[in-house]
């Protein structure tokens, strides 16, 4: 599978939903863009990366990352966002030391944080950019232009109003065994599903209270 390198084009917060942001990062070659729900904290802190002259008074995390990286010769090479299973991306970091290359799990906002840190490429592959990739078609130049500014809430709205689309009808879990509830449970942390995995726990608990 062939990689194809994006660059960050910045960080766009939803104009419908509060607390909603969305990393956007661009085909090198090409004008698609893969966009990337995140949180607020990682959002912060990917802002503050792409920021050179903000510095904040304490260390972030990722900055924490990066100085323990540093004092132990740990360089990160590259970030691969190597996979999407329903809706979720996963990312790999390639690190090196003593010339030993090892790969990480991570979660895509962590890896990308920590790719501006250490000025590291990051990837992806084709068939991801062609599942997940959007393409904003405007009817003239014009258009074009007059939504330039836009753009990027123009995409975090569209990939949230995707997102939602599943959720409108609420799952009720009464109607599983507790079997399956474990199983799901494990599936919905697996896919990092923290809010779908609180509701399954909330029922197992309810039952095994009885």
């Amino acid at each position: 599978m062939s990689l194809v390198r994006l660059n960050i084009k910045g960080i766009s917060y939803s104009q419908t939903q509060n607390g909603a942001y969305a990393l956007i990062l661009n085909e090198v070659d090409g004008e698609r863009k893969l966009p990337i729900v995140i949180g607020a904290f990682e959002a912060q802190s990917i802002a503050i990366a792409l920021e050179k002259e903000i510095k904040p008074p304490r260390p972030l995390t990722h900055d924490l990352f990066k100085s323990f990286a540093d004092r132990f010769d740990i360089v990160v090479k590259q970030v691969i966002i190597h996979k999407l299973v329903d809706g979720v991306f996963y990312s790999s970091i390639i690190c090196e030391r003593d010339k030993i290359e090892e790969i990480i799990d991570a979660r895509t906002s962590d890896a990308i944080a920590l790719a501006l840190r250490f000025n590291a490429p990051i990837f992806t592959y084709k068939n991801i950019l062609d599942k997940a990739g959007i393409y904003l078609k405007f009817s003239s130049k014009e258009e074009k232009e007059e939504n330039e500014d836009q753009e990027e809430s123009i995409i975090v709205d569209e990939v949230l109003s995707t997102e939602e689309k599943p959720k409108k009808s609420d799952i009720s879990y009464k109607t599983y065994s507790l079997q399956e509830l474990y199983k799901m449970l494990d599936g919905a942390v697996s896919n990092e599903d923290y809010e779908k995995a609180a509701k399954i726990r909330d029922e197992i608990s309810k039952r095994e209270q009885k």
